[in-house]
């Protein structure tokens, strides 16, 4: 069975985070801040590979993007 791909950065393991919402009346509600992440092809032992990447580790160039 084929599990969907948690939405993590591949190099840092940094994952959505989670807080609350406030109205105007200050009633709390749970919500999601998701990271920054984008599809990316980088190298990986020799081989391309696509994966999700956050924007703070590609503007760091902690990864080799793939031409």
């Amino acid at each position: 069975m084929l599990r969907p791909m948690a939405r993590v950065c591949h190099n840092c393991g940094k994952g959505p985070s989670f807080g609350n919402s406030r109205s105007h009346s200050m009633v709390a509600t749970r919500r999601r801040f998701d990271p920054n992440l984008q599809k990316v092809r980088i190298l990986e032992d020799g081989a391309k590979k696509r994966v999700l990447i956050c924007t703070r580790c590609l503007k760091a160039n902690k990864v080799t993007k793939a031409a």
